[in-house]
C-alpha cells in the first residue's frame, strides 16, 4: 500500500508509527467523531502505588491509593483544570490519561481512542508539556521546535515554519539560538511549551506550564491557548497550583484530594458553594496580642501562617471582628488586614480538602 491509500477490503489499517510515548511520525487527525462533544472521557480510574517493605536504613511506606474511581468529562474547546496540593493524585492521573502509566482499573477515551488498551496512540492526538522537561536541554530552541515538529510528522519545510511561527509568537525569536540548558528558568519553560505548540494537536496537557515565567511571558501563553482555541477548537487539560490563576483561565475545574475529585465545576459555580462566607486575613506586626481577650477568642478559629491569620467568616460577623481589632486594643500589633470574596481555596477546605495544607497559591 502506497500514497496513504485505503487498504486492499479485508485487510486492517495499519497500525500508527509511533516513534515513543511522546511523539508520534503521522500528523494530528483532521476530524473529530460528531457523535457528542467530549473529547476525553475518564470513567473509574484507579491507580494504587504498593506499600513498600522497610529495609536497612530506609523506612518502609504504605500503599497509596493515587487516584481512586476517577470520572471526568473533558469537552471540546474548553480549557479544563486539575486543582489540588501536592500528593493530591494530579499528576498521576495526567499520566495515565497522556498513556504513560497503565491504570489499575478504569478506561481513558480520547477522541474515540481506547487509551488504556492502546496508550500509542495518546501521541498522535494530545501534546504533553510535564513538569519535567530535560530531553530538549541540549538543543537550542529553534532546533527543539522544529524537532519536536519533524518527530509529531511535518515535513522539513513545514516544521520550519511552524518553528518560526510559533517562536515570533511567544518572542522566543531572539534567543532562539540559545540552548535551553543556559536559558533562566522563565525562558526556558517558555520554550518548552513552545514544542507543545508545534505539530498541532487537538488536545493539550499543560502541567504548570507557567511556572517561573514572569507577567509578559504567562499573558503570551494564555493569548497563543486562546488564539488556538478560537481558531482551531484546541482542549486545554491544566494541571496547577495556582488559585489565581485558576480562577482566570479555566472553563471548568475539577479539585482534586486524595484521589478523588471532590468538587467538578465552573470555578463561579463552585464558589457559590460557599458564598456565605467572607476570608479575612490579620497580618501582625511581630505576632498577634493574645493578650487581648478579643484577638483570643479568635485563635482557635484562624488558620496560622506565621505573621498571617487567615478566617472564614460569616459577612455581619466578618464587619464586627474587623471593627474590633482596628478600634480597640489590638490595633497596635496589627500590620494589615484583607477581605475578601471566596476563592477556590476555601471551596477545597469548605468541602473537605486537607485543612493541614490546603493549596499553594504560586
Amino acid at each position: 500500500m502506497t500514497g496513504g491509500g485505503k487498504p486492499p477490503r479485508g485487510q486492517p489499517a495499519p497500525a500508527d508509527p509511533v516513534v515513543s510515548s511522546f511523539v508520534s511520525t503521522r500528523p494530528a487527525p483532521t476530524t473529530i467523531r460528531p457523535t457528542d462533544d467530549v473529547v476525553c472521557a475518564v470513567r473509574g480510574l484507579t491507580k494504587t502505588y504498593p506499600a513498600v517493605r522497610a529495609r536497612r536504613g530506609t523506612p518502609g511506606t504504605p500503599a497509596v491509593r493515587a487516584t481512586d474511581g476517577v470520572r471526568l468529562d473533558i469537552r471540546r474547546g474548553e480549557i479544563f483544570g486539575l486543582l489540588g496540593p501536592n500528593g493530591a493524585g494530579k499528576t498521576t492521573l495526567v499520566r495515565q490519561l497522556t498513556g504513560l502509566m497503565r491504570p489499575d482499573s478504569g478506561s481513558v477515551e480520547i477522541l474515540g481512542h481506547d487509551i488504556v488498551r492502546h496508550p500509542e496512540r495518546a501521541a498522535c492526538i494530545l501534546a504533553y508539556l510535564g513538569q519535567e522537561s530535560t530531553a530538549l536541554d541540549e538543543l537550542t530552541v529553534a532546533l527543539a521546535a522544529e524537532t519536536t515538529a519533524r518527530l509529531r510528522g511535518l515535513d522539513a519545510g513545514r516544521a520550519r515554519a511552524e518553528r518560526d511561527a510559533v517562536l515570533d509568537e511567544l518572542g522566543l525569536a531572539p534567543i532562539a539560538g540559545r540552548p535551553l540548558k543556559k536559558l533562566s528558568g522563565g525562558q526556558r519553560r517558555l520554550a518548552c511549551f513552545a514544542t507543545a505548540l508545534v505539530g498541532e494537536r487537538p488536545l493539550l496537557v499543560l502541567d504548570e506550564p507557567t511556572t517561573g515565567m514572569d507577567p509578559v511571558a504567562r499573558r503570551a501563553v494564555w493569548s497563543a491557548v486562546d488564539r488556538r482555541r478560537a481558531e482551531r477548537g484546541t482542549t486545554v487539560l491544566l494541571v496547577t497550583h495556582n488559585v489565581i490563576e485558576a480562577e482566570t483561565v479555566l472553563d471548568r475545574v475539577a479539585v482534586l484530594d486524595q484521589g478523588r475529585i471532590i468538587a467538578c465545576d465552573t470555578p463561579a459555580g463552585l464558589k457559590e458553594q460557599v458564598a456565605g462566607e467572607v476570608r479575612v486575613e490579620l497580618v501582625w506586626r511581630v505576632k498577634a496580642p493574645l493578650d487581648v481577650p478579643e484577638v483570643a477568642a479568635l485563635h482557635d478559629r484562624a488558620a496560622e501562617s506565621g505573621r498571617r491569620w487567615t478566617l472564614r467568616l460569616a459577612p455581619e460577623e466578618a464587619r464586627t471582628v474587623v471593627a474590633t481589632v482596628t478600634g480597640g486594643a489590638a490595633f497596635a500589633a496589627l500590620d494589615d488586614f484583607t477581605l475578601a470574596t471566596p476563592s477556590l481555596e476555601d471551596v477545597y477546605l469548605a468541602l473537605g480538602g486537607a485543612a493541614r495544607q490546603g493549596l499553594v497559591k504560586a
